[in-house]
């Protein structure tokens, strides 16, 4: 498998090369078109990292555990995931690091080692993509997509737990 990459540019370079395409400039001129793009998103990324760094910080996701806990194991969640569900839709590498936490502690082999993997690999950083996708169109009403992107995250946990369990 490590030969994959290498083996795409391979056929890229061959592609440039048979089409007469200036590769590097191509690239080059590519990179230049985003710029724009990357400083139009860069205020919404700046707000999205402050914010999920302000919730660490004030114990404000201890105290969301503290009140979802109960409902996450009604429908089927351990509750070490508690965190780890709550924290996705906000950040992939603050539940990274939490995972980690996880598979230290409990073991990778455990049954909460695989539900937190799956329960990672399954759910999506809903706000990061909101506010990347989002702050490149004019749609300001963002309420009905976010609820249906947290909903079918939370869905994704609820069903990898449960197959967990199963399998």
């Amino acid at each position: 498998m490590s030969f994959f990459v290498p083996l795409l540019l391979l056929c890229l370079f061959a592609f440039c090369f048979v089409k007469k395409v200036d590769a590097y400039g191509s690239f080059a001129e590519g990179a230049k078109q985003a710029l724009p793009l990357v400083k139009s998103l860069l205020p919404f990324l700046a707000c999205m990292l402050v914010a999920v760094e302000l919730a660490k910080a004030s114990g404000l996701y201890n105290l969301l555990d503290l009140l979802f806990s109960p409902f996450l194991q009604m429908v089927g969640i351990p509750a070490e995931l508690s965190q780890l569900v709550i924290l996705k839709p906000f950040s992939g590498s603050g539940s990274l690091a939490m995972l980690n936490d996880l598979l230290l502690t409990h073991g990778t082999d455990s049954f909460v080692g695989r539900c937190a993997c799956v329960v990672y690999g399954t759910s999506e950083t809903v706000f990061y993509i909101a506010t990347i996708y989002f702050s490149g169109t004019s749609v300001k009403k963002l309420g009905v997509a976010l609820w249906i992107g947290l909903f079918c995250s939370f869905l994704s946990c609820v069903v990898g737990c449960l197959l967990c369990r199963v399998f």
